[in-house]
């Protein structure tokens, strides 16, 4: 007889759990998930405090409308928002579905990006505060960081006009600028970013955000390091894509929506 501990006998890897984007049966299934995700994402952006009075959007392409986009009504507080809420917009930015009124200046840019970019499905643009800051400098992203480097040569900045966007002129010059980039800092204004679902483009907004504090702050306190543009490149690689931003995001939206289930309402 020996007294020997027995050795834990491991789970074996293909009885893991492990998360992924779902597969979606019919088009009314994936336009709720969607909008779920779009709800949730707003709910999270007013707990970051990412909104100013009316400003501030995140737009979802509709699955079987792809010129048509979900969106946040006028007025209404992100941390008030539910399903229900969310209003169906054309690229013209005419409501066709829902009963409140859809902040015209700001659809522009959304809906500008979103017919310059067919592979884009989400678009966020908020008032966050450093990437305000940064913004106030006309400066890109350094990559001092190993999060920050998911968007080494993938952001730009544009300098353009400095009011609101109220022309499709404008809206244009801001979807040139992003290119086929997933970030932009608007010069004065703020950041805006997408990405192939609203879960990407949320985590890239708010990864973004984070970056730009991390970027003011170390600067602040010194002259930051940077990271070597071979291993920038190669650690973007490994981070930069949409579906490592979608798995990034799902603690946060786990999160959101324990929280405050009535969002899903």
């Amino acid at each position: 007889m020996t007294n020997e501990p027995r050795t834990p006998t491991p789970v074996p890897t293909d009885q893991l759990r492990f998360t992924m984007p779902p597969q979606h049966s019919s088009l009314p299934d994936e336009r709720r998930y969607r909008k779920e995700r779009l709800a949730a994402a707003l709910r999270l952006f007013g707990r970051f405090g990412y909104e100013e009075g009316v400003a501030g959007h995140i737009t979802v392409r509709d699955p079987e409308f792809p010129d048509c986009y979900w969106v946040n009504p006028f007025g209404m507080p992100f941390g008030h928002l539910t399903v229900s809420d969310l209003l169906l917009v054309n690229q013209a930015g005419q409501v066709v579905e829902g009963r409140s009124h859809v902040n015209q200046a700001a659809f522009v840019v959304h809906s500008s990006v979103h017919q310059a970019r067919p592979d884009v499905v989400a678009v966020a643009h908020s008032r966050s505060v450093h990437g305000r800051a940064l913004a106030a400098l006309g400066e890109p992203l350094e990559p001092i960081t190993q999060e920050v480097c998911a968007f080494f040569e993938d952001h730009a900045v544009h300098g353009g006009a400095t009011g609101v966007v109220v022309d499709e002129e404008e809206g244009r010059a801001i979807a040139a600028a992003l290119g086929g980039y997933k970030g932009l800092i608007l010069r004065n204004r703020g950041l805006l970013t997408v990405g192939d679902s609203v879960d990407a483009a949320a985590w890239w907004f708010i990864t973004m955000e984070r970056a730009a504090q991390v970027q003011l702050t170390a600067r602040a306190a010194g002259k930051p390091v940077p990271i070597a543009r071979a291993d920038a490149l190669r650690t973007r690689e490994q981070l930069g894509n949409d579906l490592v931003a979608w798995i990034n995001y799902q603690p946060l939206y786990l999160q959101i929506t324990r929280d405050e289930p009535d969002l899903l309402s």
